[in-house]
């Protein structure tokens, strides 16, 4: 029968009724004023929707609330004028058992009812209804939609926008506070004790609105925000009064020192209007991120990036600490329940036997609970003693939900055995349990006021008081130093010498290791720790391996000692080349048992490609890749595959095809554009504008008699091949002396400014060699200048798409050359087969392959007879080589016409004979419709002419080899690994002959 507002106020408000009586009817009163259905008509079980659900507790009453709705709400109710808060603080402890719902009400009987939003991604928001207000159709209103649509309670802003909010209000103050002249690791200190205390006042650590006080104080004068902060820090660090209010001892090492500055009017509007959001549902997760971009003058320009969201972080820590732990718990609540059953059984036979209700526990029943609790007990031992690292811990977002996740382990391990009938414990994990190491001093800060923000959070969202005496515990396990090298001391002249540095006892390992190129340590990290770091692993890390790789190699030790698991992010590049043989000794000894190999990440602001790698010392099933089970997973980040049987990372360099492909030159004219800004130097570069070149190419007079056209090219770069041709030169000066590169004076004169750029590089070579390319080389010269034409595959594409070209064109780094001018050799390279071998054996950078001349191109099988160690003159002979060659030639044409049709183009001979034509538009509108030509938009596309003219090569390419065309790709990857195999045991580094051989300049028809 319905109930009118009027009516339901006139019976309750006020109600003398107790919690226990009045409840129920309470509710059901609710239902029929709303006009929603009872719980027993929504669900005669009244597990999903009823009244106590959960089991008894020892504390006392029944069930974990007194009404649940799954998936809308936890209700628990008291007595009128009762303390609300308390009520909340229990839902808040047994919510976990509930499946957390997203929202936890409280009411007393008679005068108010308080619904708490309880969203993981939203913040936090309280509704509080009176009973006298229930006339209200808005306030009966939220109290309809949480019975059944809470999602219209939901808070629209999220915890990760409320963070971006005031970690941007704070990079403006930190700015404000450098531009002024003060230190930025002390403006950073500062402001993270500004941080604190919004957060310490926002969870009522700090006497009701105290810090917000203070500021309104200070607006009037901002004179006095010094004398008022400082005070207020002091009686933090200790423990104290301000004025006449008592405010508790924090410290933690974050209030030591008086470091305050004095803030202008302005200043302290910034901190007033950041006080102004609650800091209760800051995100510790991504808030040291954010933060450490504010505070620190290197990463300024990364503020408004993405950050890294917990999600992403959870791929490592739920195998790596969360899934292993779980399933622990697992086994030993099953076995506490069947001993409790026991008891219960045991007790239930002794009543039987007495006769009476009131008999004694039996004997078997006290054994069977204690053994139970026995059982507990070990597993909370386990857990409380658990250690997490994070060797690279940054601002601490891997640490807060490493510590979380411990916690809710805990947390729920307690509740479930509390709904078994054993007695529940005050939760023990804190910060103690994870340790950090960071070199960046704005990091590490930033990651202790993170977990000390993280725990204080989990605590009070869980129905707990914060801990006290002090409120932040020492946080000295989260270390600022080296996490791969210390300086011992040792007296003598030097002072000392590097060692491997030593990591704390762990176990688990987890983070987020710094990403960086071989390539770019020395000019990053200079010369003489690189040439440390790498003495120091010279026996673990070869030269030419990534940065992370020396994690890996540490994180290899600690899995040989206590550590179980390890999960680290890596570049998805770690599984090739030099970095793959730190990961081979990893595989080799332990256990890869969850990888993504193709993840977006978010790194210095920028979206990448990486591989998340979880490593565990026993064996673990099963096994999965990108989410999915697999037969095994090797150290090149591939599965094996049923099929394959063999891992493909053991392939071979084969001699046949030895200084044939070669990576290009990189010019490196300048410094970067950040290092050239301070310097205050001008551009400066190798590489030559179209028209500026073609002037250069056209002077004369050179004390040398000879052309610019020695030493002036044309250049082609990555985007040359899968897009237009940029139309750009570079002066070339090979490996003249200087002498010798002066007497051609314009081509000299122009790369003056890199002297001086190079001057201010650390590498000394750099200098006494400015008037050359960075990598020049030579060995490429030697193999191309004798062909009229040789073959070109981008380094890095989205498709694997190989071109002509001539010499002298020169190849950037970007891309490989190949020294071949046969059409067999091309077709074969274009075809599926090196196709899938080229994917499987190379790299990736992001989500695009990468194509090396030694992975990729050296251990490439070619069929038998058509290897190139052997002449394309005889080629002629064999009738699979010609097949190919026509396939390939047929496919040539198409694509050419199709980029280039003639309709569109002129072909124009370019100012030096023997460069290759220039391609110009006949038109305005012929220009616009060239763009969208190129390899990339074909390849794309699909079109069928270009699916057909493959098929046919690679029905070719199949018969070359003497198999079906219709072979799987692990059926073919299969094969290329048994020819791999067979060339390389046959001795073919020693009976090859020698590559070196002349080749003719006249393009052959093979």
């Amino acid at each position: 029968m319905a109930l009118t507002p009027q009516a339901f106020i006139a019976k309750w408000q006020n109600s003398p009724i107790k919690e226990r009586a009045g409840a129920q009817a309470h509710f059901l009163d609710l239902c029929r004023m709303l006009d929603e259905p009872e719980p027993a008509d929504v669900d005669p079980t009244g597990k999903d929707y009823g009244f106590e659900v959960g089991a008894t507790k020892t504390t006392g009453g029944n069930g974990f609330a007194d009404v649940f709705k799954r998936g809308h709400f936890g209700w628990e109710y008291k007595g009128t004028k009762a303390n609300l808060d308390d009520a909340f603080a229990q839902l808040q402890r047994y919510a976990v058992a509930l499946d957390n719902p997203p929202l936890l009400i409280v009411s007393d009987i008679g005068t108010t009812i308080r619904i708490h939003t309880n969203w993981t991604n939203s913040v936090s928001k309280r509704y509080d209804i009176a009973i006298a207000d229930l006339a209200d159709p808005v306030k009966r209103g939220w109290l309809k939609s949480a019975l059944s649509d809470p999602e219209a309670l939901r808070p629209t802003k999220t915890r990760q926008e409320l963070t971006e909010e005031v970690a941007g209000e704070f990079a403006v103050l930190a700015r404000s506070l450098r531009e002024r002249g003060h230190k930025p690791e002390e403006v950073a200190h500062f402001i993270n004790r500004l941080v604190f205390c919004m957060f310490a006042e926002d969870v009522k650590l700090l006497p009701d609105g105290m810090f917000t006080r203070m500021l309104d104080q200070a607006l009037g004068n901002p004179t006095e925000f010094e004398d008022f902060a400082r005070v207020l820090f002091a009686a933090m660090t200790k423990g104290g009064r301000v004025g006449f209010e008592l405010v508790k001892w924090f410290n933690g090492g974050l209030f030591d020192g008086d470091l305050v500055f004095a803030l202008t009017r302005d200043e302290v509007k910034i901190v007033r209007k950041a006080a102004g959001h609650y800091w209760g549902d800051i995100d510790p997760s991504i808030l040291g991120t954010l933060f450490e971009r504010g505070l620190d003058p290197d990463k300024r320009s990364q503020l408004g990036a993405h950050y890294t969201d917990r999600e992403k972080i959870m791929m490592i820590i739920d195998p790596v600490i969360v899934d292993p732990l779980s399933a622990e718990w697992d086994a030993a609540r099953l076995a506490i329940a069947a001993l409790l059953e026991r008891g219960r059984e045991a007790d239930e036979a002794a009543k039987t036997i007495k006769g009476r209700k009131g008999a004694a526990r039996s004997g078997q029943a006290t054994l069977a609970i204690g053994q139970a609790q026995q059982l507990l007990d070990q597993f909370l031992k386990r857990l409380r003693a658990y250690r997490v690292l994070d060797p690279a811990c940054g601002s601490g977002n891997f640490l807060y939900l490493a510590l979380k996740a411990l916690k809710d382990l805990e947390h729920r391990a307690q509740v479930e055995a509390e709904a078994l009938g054993l007695p529940r414990q005050f939760p023990e994990i804190g910060p103690e349990v994870v340790s950090g190491i960071e070199i960046n001093p704005y990091a590490a800060e930033l990651a202790r006021v993170s977990v000390w923000m993280g725990e204080i959070q989990w605590m009070l969202r869980n129905g707990f008081a914060a801990a006290e005496n002090p409120i932040l515990k020492p946080l000295d396990n989260i270390e600022c130093r080296d996490a791969l090298m210390s300086w011992a001391a040792d007296g003598s002249e030097e002072g000392g010498h590097w060692i491997e540095a030593e990591w704390p006892d762990a176990d688990a390992i987890i983070g987020n290791p710094p990403f960086l190129a071989s390539r770019k340590l020395k000019p990053d990290l200079g010369d003489d720790y690189v040439d440390a770091l790498r003495k120091v692993y010279k026996k673990t890390v070869p030269k030419g391996a990534d940065l992370v790789c020396f994690w890996f190699a540490k994180g290899k030790a600690s899995l040989d000692g206590r550590t179980e698991r390890l999960g680290l992010i890596a570049t998805n590049s770690v599984g090739g080349g030099s970095s793959r043989k730190v990961l081979d000794q990893l595989f080799a000894a332990h256990f890869a048992f969850s990888v993504w190999n193709k993840e977006s990440w978010t790194v210095s602001g920028a979206a990448v490609t990486v591989a998340l790698v979880c490593i565990s010392k026993t064996a673990i099933e099963p096994v999965r890749l990108n989410g999915s089970p697999v037969n095994g997973i090797y150290s090149d980040l591939q599965a094996k595959s049923a099929s394959q049987g063999a891992e493909l990372s053991l392939s071979r360099k084969l001699r046949e095809n030895s200084n044939v492909a070669h990576q290009g030159v990189v010019a490196r004219g300048a410094l970067n554009k950040a290092a050239a800004k301070l310097h205050k130097l001008p551009p400066a570069d190798f590489l030559i504008g179209a028209d500026q070149g073609r002037a250069m190419l056209l002077e004369s007079g050179n004390p040398n008699a000879r052309p610019n056209s020695d030493v002036v090219v044309p250049f082609l770069i990555a985007r040359d091949v899968t897009r237009r041709n940029s139309d750009r030169f570079v002066v070339n000066f090979g490996e003249l002396d200087e002498e010798s590169a002066a007497l051609y004076e314009k081509p000299f004169e122009y790369l003056r400014p890199v002297m001086l750029h190079r001057a201010k590089m650390s590498q000394p070579d750099a200098l006494a060699r400015w008037w050359q390319l960075w990598r020049p080389r030579p060995e490429m010269a030697a193999a191309l200048s004798s062909l009229d034409r040789f073959i070109v595959t981008p380094g890095v594409s989205k498709h694997r798409v190989f071109v002509w070209s001539t010499w002298p064109v020169l190849a950037d780094h970007a891309l490989v050359a190949i020294a071949r001018n046969d059409d067999t050799t091309f077709g074969i390279l274009h075809s599926r087969f090196h196709e899938v071998w080229a994917l499987r054996m190379g790299t990736a950078l992001d989500d695009r392959p990468r194509y090396t001349s030694t992975t990729t191109f050296e251990t490439f099988p070619f069929p038998h007879g058509l290897t190139p160690n052997i002449p394309a003159s005889d080629y002629v002979s064999d009738p699979r080589a010609m097949d190919i060659a026509v396939a390939a030639r047929r496919l040539i044409e198409l694509r050419e016409n199709w980029i280039n049709p003639p309709e569109l183009v002129n072909r124009e001979p370019d100012v030096v004979p023997g460069f290759p034509d220039r391609i110009l538009p006949v038109s305005d509108n012929a220009a616009k419709t060239l763009k969208k030509r190129t390899l990339t938009n074909l390849y794309n596309a699909r079109l069928p002419w270009l699916q057909k003219a493959h098929k046919v090569l690679d029905d070719a390419v199949a018969a070359a080899y003497g198999w079906p065309s219709d072979l799987t790709d692990d059926e073919v990857l299969a094969k290329l690994f048994a020819l791999n195999q067979e060339r390389a045991a046959d001795g073919a580094e020693k009976t090859a002959p020698d590559a070196r051989i002349k080749r003719p300049r006249k393009a052959v028809a093979g």
